[in-house]
């Protein structure tokens, strides 16, 4: 059931090449994190066989089980879904990225459980910039005081900016959801925050991807592009 993910795969990543010349880039320069949350183990072996490296998952508990089940295969894994405090110390123990940083409490739990479970772990400040009730993330007068904390992690390694823009069926209703996180990050290097911290721009999903990529992503999270419809129980 599974035999048309490389399939699906590979017309994604044709989208990201195209998207990318669009942008004057190369491929290389975008990231794809496969999002196989609510998909069995079995899905994410089929991507990894045909070349998928990064896997992203929603909540954390997901991504505990699917990541003992794949000890062995080398897989990179992206917490992508919004992190409450009191799971910091199990997300901090397995993930190897986290996209969904969005206070400096959080910020410094996560990196107190890296810190004592061994580990260095990259992570992404997610922004509200529509400042929606229903989604998570930091307002963007509250972001420099996080890099500036961050200045104080010993595991963790802050690394960009992720965005969730507000739900549109046309693709390019986000375009300026995107441009405003590149504003932020260009904002934030002229303050003076190092460039190591701010590479990473986490924007777009299955519908939007390729606008994101004309704007700037260097991550784009997909999911039922790539594992199809989500399987709810």
């Amino acid at each position: 059931m599974y035999s048309d993910i490389p399939k699906r795969l590979a017309a994604v990543r044709r989208k990201i090449a195209d998207a990318a010349d669009r942008a004057g880039r190369t491929p290389a320069d975008v990231r794809l994190i496969a999002v196989s949350k609510t998909h069995p183990i079995d899905a994410v072996r089929a991507a990894a066989d045909a070349g998928q490296f990064d896997f992203g998952e929603n909540k954390v508990q997901e991504a505990l089980h699917k990541i003992a089940q794949s000890t062995d295969s080398g897989l990179r894994w992206h917490l992508i879904g919004h992190l409450q405090s009191n799971k910091a110390k199990k997300a901090a123990s397995a993930v190897h990225a986290i996209h969904a940083i969005d206070s400096i409490d959080l910020l410094q739990k996560v990196d107190l459980a890296a810190a004592a479970a061994g580990r260095t772990i990259d992570a992404l400040v997610q922004v509200d910039l529509a400042l929606e009730e229903s989604k998570f993330g930091a307002p963007e007068d509250e972001v420099p005081g996080i890099f500036a904390a961050a200045a104080g992690c010993r595991a963790v390694r802050l690394a960009g900016l992720m965005l969730l823009p507000p739900l549109a069926e046309n693709p390019e209703d986000a375009r300026p959801w995107f441009a405003r996180l590149r504003g932020v990050r260009d904002r934030l290097r002229d303050a003076g925050v190092p460039a190591e911290r701010l590479k990473e721009l986490s924007m777009g999903m299955s519908h939007d991807f390729a606008v994101a990529i004309e704007e700037g992503a260097t991550m784009v999270r997909v999911g039922t592009a790539i594992f199809g419809e989500r399987q709810y129980l």
